[in-house]
């Protein structure tokens, strides 16, 4: 694991990390200008199926490579001798705990995964179901909206803020930062350059945000009832959490809250306003709610992709070698479509079962949050299709997509 314990060799070794990051996705596209279009638009799949079968694994420069077969992710995601390369998100230094391997990695899930399990955030469902309907409440008699921007944004990133015990009149402060930090801009300069400007100005206001609150919170005599106030009291290993560690982890609970949840509800209604099928067995029976979100978290891949750092040489399933030091791009929209694992990829199937998806990627760094995020889109599809069961793309719409996370930041849908 890259030591990170001097704050100067971390900032460089971001920097380092970052490009190559943008670096590998321009090399991944640019010898496939028909699958970056289709990456573009609202029907991918069938692009990632026959790239996957023409060429599982593609060498796409010096010791890099993208996998794109469910075998080889697996096998590399569970190995040893492999490392996280997404490892800055929301911090100048390694995220906590996505960014971390090994001990450190293990130490921090420990510490972490309790508090996202499925029994401890049932209870927030409740307010999830009030919050969505509220935000319903403010548009529902105007018979269209861009559900996007007024619902799908809004509503986890609000969901957020009261879990972590923020204030709501910071909201549109926080959705300008995450899309600055995930390229959500649609900026028209999209050089490496550019792009890592704008990275690096939203890390600054993160910190800077976080280290503010932080410093209110410890002036406080008691600490709240919130994510902020038990991160505050909470020990690991006979310890409390150091202001770098607390941001580090703040900065990755930011990004992770705020816009997961929101492109996977938006690549879901954009799904449903289209196939009017579909959305009609979920309306008549809620209870298919829950196996399909399962089944549009694999068909939809919101997370598109994710980076590994081999360090010592690996043989792959399918048999292809990844030297040491080699990067790896992860395609997870590709492996939710292998057909070795999948009967009829292509097809969106409600009751598909067994259904092992990597959605929310697998191996070490599988999601902390999916009980979460699985609760929130349940919750918030229920609640729609019940207020809006009948609902179209406005005929005159183009849906754009954006790359990583997938979904459609203008999605103007109509109901009677």
């Amino acid at each position: 694991m890259t030591d990170t314990t001097n704050d100067a060799p971390a900032v460089s070794e971001m920097e380092r990390i970052m490009a190559m990051n943008f670096r590998i996705l321009d090399l991944v596209f640019a010898a496939e200008p028909e699958m970056t279009a289709a990456r573009a638009g609202a029907t991918p799949q069938a692009s990632y199926v026959e790239l996957a079968a023409r060429c599982p694994v593609r060498e796409i420069g010096d010791k890099m490579y993208s996998l794109l077969r469910m075998d080889d992710i697996l096998f590399v995601n569970k190995h040893p001798a492999v490392e996280q390369g997404s490892k800055y998100l929301g911090s100048d230094r390694p995220a906590i705990p996505l960014g971390l391997d090994g001990a450190e990695h293990r130490k921090f899930r420990r510490l972490l995964d309790p508090v996202f399990t499925a029994k401890r955030v049932a209870p927030l469902a409740a307010g999830v179901r009030d919050l969505a309907n509220q935000l319903i409440d403010g548009f529902i008699g105007e018979g269209e909206a861009d559900v996007y921007q007024r619902w799908c944004e809004p509503l986890p990133s609000t969901i957020f803020l009261s879990i972590m015990g923020l204030p709501m009149g910071d909201l549109e402060d926080f959705i300008h930062f995450k899309n600055l930090t995930l390229g959500n801009d649609r900026a028209e300069d999209q050089s490496i350059e550019a792009r890592m400007a704008r990275r690096g100005e939203a890390v600054q206001w993160i910190h800077n945000y976080f280290q503010a609150s932080l410093d209110a919170r410890l002036a406080e005599a008691n600490p709240r009832d919130d994510m902020i106030g038990w991160l505050l009291t909470t020990e690991v290993e006979g310890e409390r959490l150091s202001r770098q560690d607390l941001l580090d982890i703040l900065g990755l609970l930011m990004i992770a809250g705020l816009d997961t949840v929101t492109a996977s509800l938006g690549c879901f209604l954009s799904y449903f306003a289209r196939h009017p099928d579909h959305r009609a067995r979920i309306v008549a029976d809620p209870t298919l709610i829950r196996s399909a979100v399962e089944e549009l978290m694999r068909f939809e891949s919101p997370v598109t992709e994710g980076f590994r750092i081999v360090t010592e040489e690996l043989r792959l399933p399918s048999g292809a070698v990844l030297p040491a030091g080699s990067w790896a791009h992860i395609s997870w929209s590709a492996a939710n479509l292998d057909p070795d694992y999948f009967t009829n990829p292509l097809d969106v199937d409600l009751d598909r079962s067994p259904n092992p998806h990597i959605g929310f990627a697998s191996g070490y760094h599988r999601c902390l949050g999916s009980h979460l995020a699985r609760m929130e889109m349940e919750t918030a599809l229920g609640a729609w299709h019940e207020r809006i069961p009948t609902y179209a793309v406005r005929p005159d719409t183009e849906l754009l997509y954006t790359g990583n996370p997938r979904a459609p930041h203008h999605l103007p849908v109509t109901w009677a």
